[in-house]
């Protein structure tokens, strides 16, 4: 996968689209990923232990990795991941720009 844990990512299309946040998690044998702040829903959760809370708490679920784009630090947009060899190094790089993600 060309998106990795910690990137800043952009959402594509669906109900949050045009939203960003960083990557909490990466499923790459799903193909998704877990963006914080986008595509929230709420889950119903029973105290399994004494003095622990019950409620509705919000959740971030997992969407599509193909809905997202990850955002370039220097130029600000949301572009597509393009690889370089740096010193027997495969570095990830941003297709408009040419800077290197991190």
């Amino acid at each position: 996968m060309r998106i990795k844990k910690g990137d800043n990512v952009q959402v594509l299309s669906g109900n949050d689209k045009g939203k960003t946040g960083e990557v909490l998690e990466v499923m790459p044998k799903e193909d998704k990923v877990v963006v914080k702040g986008v595509n929230i829903r709420k889950k119903h959760v029973k105290a399994r232990r004494q003095g622990e809370e019950s409620g509705i708490i919000p959740v971030e679920c997992s969407i599509p990795a193909s809905k997202v784009n990850v955002v370039c630090p220097k130029c600000g947009k949301a572009t597509r991941v393009g690889y370089s060899v740096e010193k027997d190094q495969k570095v990830r790089i941003c297709k408009k720009c040419g800077a290197k993600l991190k």
